[in-house]
């Protein structure tokens, strides 16, 4: 049986550390600089010393964002298995651990990925255009919070301050607010040309917004966290990746909590279908009908609206997994 290599690597801005291990108790670590030049050198040592192909190491590493790119470009090009785990999950996955430096880190890291062999999950790079979109819609937020963080403290106080004060603050806030009004436009004609020129993204784009309520940045954020609805599947799975999965919490006869969702969860796709919600008990009659009856019944407001979000989720997948735009008298082919 050929010999297999675990590599787990504690990633910083300027540095890594790695621990080497082929049984989960003896560990090789090394520290190495953060640069696409010593990756190279750093790899080819390893392969030397080791005398093992590329083809019997695996690695894992915590998602880190951006620190991680220079190194997982050069495992994607060498063909070698790369692992990118939530921080959370594998610290989780230790149980009771004392201390912390990234030396030790990393052999933690590099125990968990030989522990979990059997289901470690390839990491796949999303396509280019998908990273286009990801960059777009994150600086796109950015610009929006920036302006908000102008407009907003100008639109309370009108009432309340002095009027030529108030003016002298809308005057110096003008220009700023007119510039990132334009470049948050400039972004969303970016987006929309990427989109319309990616037939696979195009298509997934039309049918998500095709589900009332969802509109294009709602739709385009599901695509790019789901990626492409490979790395997602399942609506059911995606809700609890969104925080909108209502959990029990109870324990034995003493402890009888409510049902409640998790926060752990993407707040920014959490808030997008907290709008798309709203917009949908507006513009869906059904949705609307069906929000008004629980309420009515005395159903708590952000209950109903949470299983509002659940049924825009579950119509999306189903949509996305039957290849079709949302019909809301839609009528199964056997039926």
């Amino acid at each position: 049986m050929e010999t297999v290599y675990y590599l787990g690597i504690d990633i910083a801005k300027k540095k890594f550390d790695g621990a080497l291990t082929v049984d989960g108790k003896g560990f090789y670590q090394f520290q190495a600089e953060n640069s696409n030049g010593d990756i190279v050198r750093l790899f080819k040592e390893l392969k030397t010393k080791f005398s093992f192909s590329f083809g019997q190491l695996v690695v894992c590493m915590e998602h880190t964002g951006i620190y991680c790119r220079p190194l997982l470009e050069f495992l994607v090009e060498n063909q070698i298995r790369v692992c990118v785990e939530s921080s959370l999950h594998i610290k989780r996955s230790q149980g009771l651990v004392r201390g912390k430096s990234d030396k030790v880190d990393a052999q933690r890291i590099s125990l968990y990925a030989y522990k979990n062999r059997e289901d470690l999950k390839i990491w796949i790079p999303q396509r280019l255009v998908i990273q286009k979109v990801k960059a777009l819609l994150v600086t796109r937020e950015r610009l929006i919070k920036a302006k908000t963080e102008l407009q907003v403290p100008i639109d309370e106080s009108e009432e309340f301050i002095e009027k030529s004060i108030a003016n002298a603050m809308s005057k110096s806030c003008k220009m700023p607010i007119e510039a990132l009004e334009n470049a948050i436009k400039r972004i969303e004609r970016s987006i929309d040309e990427l989109v319309k020129g990616d037939e696979k993204l195009d298509r997934q784009y039309r049918i998500a917004t095709s589900v009332a309520g969802v509109g294009q940045i709602t739709a385009l954020n599901v695509i790019v966290s789901t990626g492409e609805f490979n790395r997602i599947q399942e609506a059911k799975k995606f809700a609890c990746y969104s925080g909108i999965a209502p959990f029990e919490y109870s324990s034995g006869s003493s402890i009888r909590g409510k049902t409640r969702v998790s926060k752990m969860a993407n707040m920014t796709i959490k808030k997008l279908l907290h709008l798309a919600a709203m917009a949908a008990i507006r513009s869906d009659t059904e949705l609307k009908n069906y929000y008004l009856r629980k309420v009515s019944e005395g159903k708590n407001k952000m209950s109903v609206l949470n299983a509002v979000r659940n049924k825009l989720i579950s119509r999306v997948f189903a949509c996305i997994n039957t290849n079709r735009l949302y019909e809301k008298n839609y009528q199964h082919a056997l039926a």
